[in-house]
Protein backbone atom coordinates (compact mmCIF):
# COMPACT_ATOMS: atom_id res chain seq x y z
CA UNK A 1 0.00 0.00 0.00
CA UNK A 2 1.01 3.61 -0.50
CA UNK A 3 1.23 4.90 3.08
CA UNK A 4 2.11 8.56 2.50
CA UNK A 5 2.59 10.78 -0.54
CA UNK A 6 3.22 14.45 -1.26
CA UNK A 7 4.15 16.16 -4.52
CA UNK A 8 4.51 19.66 -5.90
CA UNK A 9 4.43 20.49 -9.63
CA UNK A 10 5.81 19.29 -11.92
CA UNK A 11 5.85 16.00 -9.97
CA UNK A 12 2.60 14.13 -9.56
CA UNK A 13 1.86 10.87 -7.76
CA UNK A 14 0.47 8.70 -10.53
CA UNK A 15 -1.85 5.73 -10.40
CA UNK A 16 -1.10 2.69 -8.25
CA UNK A 17 -1.81 -0.89 -9.28
CA UNK A 18 -1.61 -4.26 -7.59
CA UNK A 19 1.29 -6.21 -9.15
CA UNK A 20 1.31 -9.68 -7.62
CA UNK A 21 2.58 -9.19 -4.09
CA UNK A 22 3.92 -5.72 -5.02
CA UNK A 23 2.57 -2.23 -5.56
CA UNK A 24 3.17 -0.75 -9.03
CA UNK A 25 3.21 3.05 -9.11
CA UNK A 26 3.71 5.37 -12.09
CA UNK A 27 5.91 8.37 -11.26
CA UNK A 28 4.29 11.10 -13.32
CA UNK A 29 4.95 14.70 -14.31
CA UNK A 30 2.55 17.48 -15.23
CA UNK A 31 5.19 19.23 -17.36
CA UNK A 32 6.44 18.36 -20.88
CA UNK A 33 9.89 17.63 -19.46
CA UNK A 34 12.58 19.35 -17.38
CA UNK A 35 13.77 22.84 -18.34
CA UNK A 36 17.01 24.70 -17.79
CA UNK A 37 17.01 26.31 -14.36
CA UNK A 38 14.74 23.67 -12.79
CA UNK A 39 16.03 22.31 -9.48
CA UNK A 40 14.03 19.20 -8.66
CA UNK A 41 14.17 16.71 -5.79
CA UNK A 42 12.35 13.48 -5.09
CA UNK A 43 12.52 11.06 -2.16
CA UNK A 44 11.05 7.57 -2.00
CA UNK A 45 11.07 5.28 1.05
CA UNK A 46 10.25 1.58 0.88
CA UNK A 47 9.56 0.43 4.42
CA UNK A 48 10.43 -2.96 5.90
CA UNK A 49 8.74 -5.84 4.09
CA UNK A 50 7.18 -3.67 1.36
CA UNK A 51 7.57 -4.49 -2.34
CA UNK A 52 7.33 -1.62 -4.84
CA UNK A 53 7.71 -1.31 -8.62
CA UNK A 54 8.16 2.20 -10.03
CA UNK A 55 7.92 3.14 -13.70
CA UNK A 56 7.83 6.44 -15.60
CA UNK A 57 4.92 7.66 -17.71
CA UNK A 58 7.21 8.37 -20.69
CA UNK A 59 10.74 9.34 -21.67
CA UNK A 60 12.16 12.26 -19.68
CA UNK A 61 12.83 15.22 -22.00
CA UNK A 62 15.50 17.75 -21.01
CA UNK A 63 15.07 21.22 -22.54
CA UNK A 64 17.39 24.22 -22.60
CA UNK A 65 16.32 27.73 -21.58
CA UNK A 66 17.35 31.07 -23.05
CA UNK A 67 19.83 31.74 -20.25
CA UNK A 68 21.63 28.43 -20.77
CA UNK A 69 21.14 27.44 -17.13
CA UNK A 70 21.47 23.76 -16.19
CA UNK A 71 18.60 21.66 -14.86
CA UNK A 72 19.23 19.46 -11.81
CA UNK A 73 17.45 16.40 -10.44
CA UNK A 74 18.34 14.83 -7.08
CA UNK A 75 16.66 11.47 -6.41
CA UNK A 76 16.97 9.62 -3.11
CA UNK A 77 15.70 6.10 -2.45
CA UNK A 78 15.75 4.23 0.86
CA UNK A 79 14.82 0.56 1.03
CA UNK A 80 14.57 -0.81 4.56
CA UNK A 81 15.39 -4.37 5.60
CA UNK A 82 13.35 -7.02 3.76
CA UNK A 83 12.05 -4.34 1.40
CA UNK A 84 12.20 -4.68 -2.39
CA UNK A 85 12.37 -1.90 -4.99
CA UNK A 86 12.13 -2.19 -8.77
CA UNK A 87 12.69 0.91 -10.92
CA UNK A 88 12.30 0.75 -14.70
CA UNK A 89 12.73 4.20 -16.24
CA UNK A 90 12.13 5.22 -19.83
CA UNK A 91 15.17 6.80 -21.50
CA UNK A 92 16.26 10.35 -20.75
CA UNK A 93 16.37 12.49 -23.93
CA UNK A 94 18.48 15.69 -23.86
CA UNK A 95 17.38 18.26 -26.45
CA UNK A 96 19.75 20.64 -28.29
CA UNK A 97 21.73 22.99 -25.99
CA UNK A 98 20.28 21.30 -22.87
CA UNK A 99 22.43 20.99 -19.76
CA UNK A 100 21.44 18.42 -17.12
CA UNK A 101 22.91 17.27 -13.82
CA UNK A 102 21.40 14.13 -12.29
CA UNK A 103 22.34 12.48 -9.00
CA UNK A 104 20.70 9.26 -7.81
CA UNK A 105 21.32 7.83 -4.34
CA UNK A 106 19.98 4.39 -3.34
CA UNK A 107 20.42 3.18 0.24
CA UNK A 108 19.60 -0.50 0.82
CA UNK A 109 19.12 -2.15 4.18
CA UNK A 110 21.17 -5.26 4.84
CA UNK A 111 18.43 -7.64 3.62
CA UNK A 112 16.80 -5.34 1.05
CA UNK A 113 16.74 -6.13 -2.67
CA UNK A 114 16.84 -3.92 -5.78
CA UNK A 115 16.28 -4.13 -9.53
CA UNK A 116 17.21 -0.91 -11.34
CA UNK A 117 17.04 -0.06 -15.06
CA UNK A 118 17.75 3.37 -16.55
CA UNK A 119 18.81 4.67 -19.97
CA UNK A 120 19.56 7.78 -21.98
CA UNK A 121 19.64 8.73 -25.64
CA UNK A 122 22.19 10.86 -27.45
CA UNK A 123 19.30 13.02 -28.64
CA UNK A 124 16.31 12.72 -30.94
CA UNK A 125 17.84 10.50 -33.58
CA UNK A 126 15.03 10.91 -36.10
CA UNK A 127 15.51 14.71 -36.09
CA UNK A 128 19.29 14.54 -36.51
CA UNK A 129 19.96 15.77 -32.97
CA UNK A 130 22.49 13.18 -31.87
CA UNK A 131 25.00 14.76 -29.42
CA UNK A 132 23.47 18.24 -29.82
CA UNK A 133 23.00 18.81 -26.07
CA UNK A 134 25.46 20.97 -24.11
CA UNK A 135 26.27 18.71 -21.14
CA UNK A 136 24.98 15.64 -19.35
CA UNK A 137 26.23 14.73 -15.86
CA UNK A 138 25.08 11.55 -14.17
CA UNK A 139 25.82 9.81 -10.88
CA UNK A 140 24.27 6.58 -9.58
CA UNK A 141 25.37 5.64 -6.06
CA UNK A 142 24.29 2.42 -4.36
CA UNK A 143 25.02 1.72 -0.70
CA UNK A 144 24.11 -1.29 1.43
CA UNK A 145 23.97 -0.97 5.22
CA UNK A 146 25.94 2.29 4.88
CA UNK A 147 28.76 0.82 2.73
CA UNK A 148 29.34 1.77 -0.91
CA UNK A 149 28.38 -1.16 -3.18
CA UNK A 150 28.39 0.49 -6.63
CA UNK A 151 29.19 3.91 -8.10
CA UNK A 152 28.56 4.99 -11.70
CA UNK A 153 29.55 8.50 -12.69
CA UNK A 154 30.15 10.26 -15.99
CA UNK A 155 30.02 13.68 -17.63
CA UNK A 156 29.43 14.05 -21.36
CA UNK A 157 30.21 17.33 -23.13
CA UNK A 158 29.72 16.78 -26.88
CA UNK A 159 31.54 19.98 -27.84
CA UNK A 160 34.68 18.66 -26.13
CA UNK A 161 34.44 14.85 -26.23
CA UNK A 162 35.01 12.96 -29.49
CA UNK A 163 32.00 10.72 -28.94
CA UNK A 164 31.82 9.04 -32.34
CA UNK A 165 35.11 7.21 -31.83
CA UNK A 166 35.01 3.43 -32.23
CA UNK A 167 35.85 2.74 -28.59
CA UNK A 168 33.56 5.44 -27.19
CA UNK A 169 30.03 5.71 -28.58
CA UNK A 170 30.73 4.92 -32.24
CA UNK A 171 27.34 4.94 -34.03
CA UNK A 172 25.25 4.22 -30.91
CA UNK A 173 22.41 6.43 -29.72
CA UNK A 174 20.93 4.37 -26.84
CA UNK A 175 22.78 3.60 -23.60
CA UNK A 176 21.51 1.79 -20.52
CA UNK A 177 22.31 0.28 -17.13
CA UNK A 178 20.56 -2.64 -15.44
CA UNK A 179 21.55 -3.35 -11.85
CA UNK A 180 20.30 -6.09 -9.50
CA UNK A 181 21.24 -6.34 -5.84
CA UNK A 182 20.18 -8.69 -3.09
CA UNK A 183 20.30 -12.20 -1.79
CA UNK A 184 18.09 -13.50 -4.61
CA UNK A 185 20.88 -12.80 -7.16
CA UNK A 186 22.80 -16.01 -7.83
CA UNK A 187 26.56 -16.18 -8.22
CA UNK A 188 26.40 -17.11 -11.93
CA UNK A 189 23.54 -14.80 -12.94
CA UNK A 190 25.98 -12.32 -14.51
CA UNK A 191 27.56 -14.99 -16.73
CA UNK A 192 24.17 -16.37 -17.77
CA UNK A 193 22.84 -12.91 -18.67
CA UNK A 194 26.05 -12.04 -20.53
CA UNK A 195 25.59 -15.10 -22.74
CA UNK A 196 22.02 -14.15 -23.57
CA UNK A 197 22.87 -10.55 -24.42
CA UNK A 198 25.90 -11.52 -26.50
CA UNK A 199 23.70 -13.35 -28.99
CA UNK A 200 21.43 -10.40 -29.77
CA UNK A 201 22.00 -8.60 -33.11
CA UNK A 202 22.52 -4.85 -33.29
CA UNK A 203 23.59 -4.63 -29.66
CA UNK A 204 26.81 -4.23 -27.71
CA UNK A 205 26.32 -5.41 -24.15
CA UNK A 206 28.07 -6.97 -21.22
CA UNK A 207 26.94 -8.37 -17.86
CA UNK A 208 28.92 -9.49 -14.86
CA UNK A 209 28.53 -10.35 -11.17
CA UNK A 210 30.37 -7.68 -9.22
CA UNK A 211 30.00 -9.81 -6.09
CA UNK A 212 27.76 -12.66 -4.93
CA UNK A 213 24.75 -10.38 -4.56
CA UNK A 214 25.29 -7.69 -7.22
CA UNK A 215 24.89 -8.03 -10.99
CA UNK A 216 25.52 -5.24 -13.51
CA UNK A 217 24.61 -5.09 -17.21
CA UNK A 218 25.50 -2.27 -19.60
CA UNK A 219 23.83 -1.98 -23.02
CA UNK A 220 24.59 0.14 -26.09
CA UNK A 221 22.80 0.18 -29.44
CA UNK A 222 22.04 2.29 -32.47
CA UNK A 223 18.58 0.77 -32.83
CA UNK A 224 15.83 1.78 -30.41
CA UNK A 225 13.69 -1.33 -30.84
CA UNK A 226 16.59 -3.71 -30.28
CA UNK A 227 17.77 -1.69 -27.32
CA UNK A 228 14.32 -1.79 -25.71
CA UNK A 229 14.07 -5.55 -26.28
CA UNK A 230 17.48 -6.12 -24.70
CA UNK A 231 16.61 -4.01 -21.64
CA UNK A 232 13.41 -5.97 -21.21
CA UNK A 233 15.29 -9.26 -21.50
CA UNK A 234 17.83 -8.18 -18.87
CA UNK A 235 15.27 -6.92 -16.36
CA UNK A 236 12.97 -9.93 -16.76
CA UNK A 237 15.92 -12.30 -16.40
CA UNK A 238 17.09 -10.66 -13.17
CA UNK A 239 13.57 -10.55 -11.72
CA UNK A 240 13.54 -14.35 -11.39
CA UNK A 241 15.45 -15.66 -8.33
CA UNK A 242 18.00 -18.24 -9.41
CA UNK A 243 19.85 -20.89 -7.46
CA UNK A 244 23.58 -20.31 -7.14
CA UNK A 245 24.97 -23.45 -8.74
CA UNK A 246 28.30 -23.19 -6.96
CA UNK A 247 26.54 -22.97 -3.61
CA UNK A 248 24.08 -25.73 -4.49
CA UNK A 249 26.92 -28.13 -5.34
CA UNK A 250 28.99 -27.37 -2.24
CA UNK A 251 28.85 -29.74 0.75
CA UNK A 252 26.74 -28.91 3.75
CA UNK A 253 28.71 -27.16 6.51
CA UNK A 254 29.62 -29.39 9.41
CA UNK A 255 28.97 -28.58 13.02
Amino acid sequence: MLARSYAEPPFRVGRCFADGDSLHMIVASSAPGIFGGDQLQQTIVVESGARVRLTSQSALQIHANDAGAPATLRSTYRVDNRGHLECEWDPLIPFPAAEFDQQISIDLGQDATLLWSDAFMAGREAKGERWRFARLSHELRLTRAGLLAYLERYRITPAINQLNGRWIANDACYFGTVLAAGNAVSGDAGAQLHQRLAGLPGLKASADSLDRSLVLARLVSGDGHRFHSARTLATEFLKVPRVDRSAANSPEPSM
